[in-house]
């Protein structure tokens, strides 16, 4: 079973999911949330939905957590945090909160590396990011791949 990472946003939430074995991670898309407050839990979650529908299914989702380069909660901190919740009410899956802490910049320079135009870097900036979140947290998580998530 695959793992789901989310890079949450106001306006965007990057989709990332992980192979079978639980240890590559590559993106997915984007969805595009009128507002954080109001649609994107139940937008998410139709999305992890169709994401369990296909063959391996889902077993946990991993949410980037924001904060300030010195750990302290930023301001949309509370927000992802209340995300997070809701997200696993609604789909009844483990939710892990992942340190996203220059996840976007660093997905960013990976896809300078690959695309000049900026339009095509920002369309695909985090679901990169997402998946750089939950490669963090395959890579950083114990025991084997194949065990709870």
């Amino acid at each position: 079973m695959r793992i789901v990472g989310l890079d949450v946003g106001e306006r965007r939430i990057g989709v990332a999911v992980s192979d079978a074995t639980g240890t590559l991670a590559r993106p997915v898309g984007v969805l595009r949330p009128q507002a954080l407050d109001t649609d994107a839990v139940p937008l998410a979650a139709a999305e992890i939905a169709r994401l369990g529908r296909e063959e391996d299914g889902v077993r946990s989702i991993v949410v980037g957590l924001p904060r300030h380069l010195d750990g302290t909660p930023s301001e949309m901190t509370a927000r992802v945090e209340a995300f997070a919740q809701q997200l696993g009410r609604q789909t009844s899956l483990p939710i892990v909160l992942q340190d996203e802490r220059l996840t976007s910049r660093e997905a960013e320079s990976r896809l300078a590396e690959r695309e000049k135009d900026w339009r095509a870097r920002k369309a695909r900036l985090d679901a990169a990011a997402a998946a750089l979140i939950l490669q963090d947290y395959l890579d950083t998580r114990p025991g084997p791949a194949t065990g709870p998530g």
